[in-house]
């Protein structure tokens, strides 16, 4: 398998280690004998659509959708004939505030991807109907070398952390270039602790000029 862009180089390069490979052994058998999502062809569509060199914003979620056909390997994002799942709602909501206006867009966050904001969930698969179900497999330690490599990068970048275990991915953010904004999940039992109001969408939109990127559009779907 190949993302196709230059995230290539890491995925060779954890390919051969022990973890990956029991990653690897275990989805074999899973999909074969559990409902498991997202589609094994849609794990590493947030990589595969952005880039490392065009990644300019990373708003990091937990694990996927576990409802049949919710998850697209996007954080927060389902599918365009999908109802919004309450943490989206939420995050539209923010936008609302923020922006003053009345927002009317399904919950496909592809366009948001396609724009350079890495849509990176902590944890790429998950059992139907057993969220973090698959916590222990061993993704995050794939996904913190995706972290650590975005880090790296001399190009300005925009870390969106909501909730504790977001907050915890501060550990590999140490390089001064970036700007990381944190807050409460959006999620319904903590939004109204600090999610609301937090205003990092207009934020990452001043942010990303000064440092000659475009801003990024939230609003309308492209």
């Amino acid at each position: 398998m190949h993302l196709n862009n230059d995230w290539d180089a890491l995925w060779q390069e954890e390919q051969d280690k022990p973890y990956m490979q029991q990653i690897h052994a275990f989805l074999n058998e899973a999909y074969q004998t559990k409902h498991i999502y997202p589609a094994r062809d849609h794990i590493f569509n947030a990589l595969q659509t952005t880039s490392l060199a065009d990644t300019k914003v990373v708003i990091l979620g937990q694990d996927p959708y576990h409802g049949q056909g919710q998850a697209q390997g996007f954080a927060f994002s389902v599918p365009a004939d999908f109802p919004l799942p309450p943490s989206l709602q939420n995050i539209y909501k923010e936008l609302e505030m923020e922006y003053h206006i009345s927002l009317h867009r399904n919950g496909d966050l592809t366009d948001w991807a396609r724009q350079g904001v890495l849509l990176l969930n902590t944890i790429l698969t998950v059992e139907e109907g057993k969220p973090l179900s698959h916590a222990n497999l061993g993704w995050q330690t794939f996904t913190d070398r995706v972290l650590a490599q975005i880090n790296k990068k001399e190009d300005p970048v925009v870390f969106l952390l909501w909730g504790a275990k977001a907050k915890a991915a501060m550990k590999l953010l140490d390089n001064p270039n970036h700007l990381i904004l944190t807050c409460p999940h959006p999620s319904p039992l903590s939004a109204h602790r600090g999610f609301f109001g937090c205003n990092h969408f207009k934020s990452t939109n001043l942010f990303l000029p000064r440092h000659g990127k475009a801003p990024i559009n939230w609003v309308e779907p492209n």
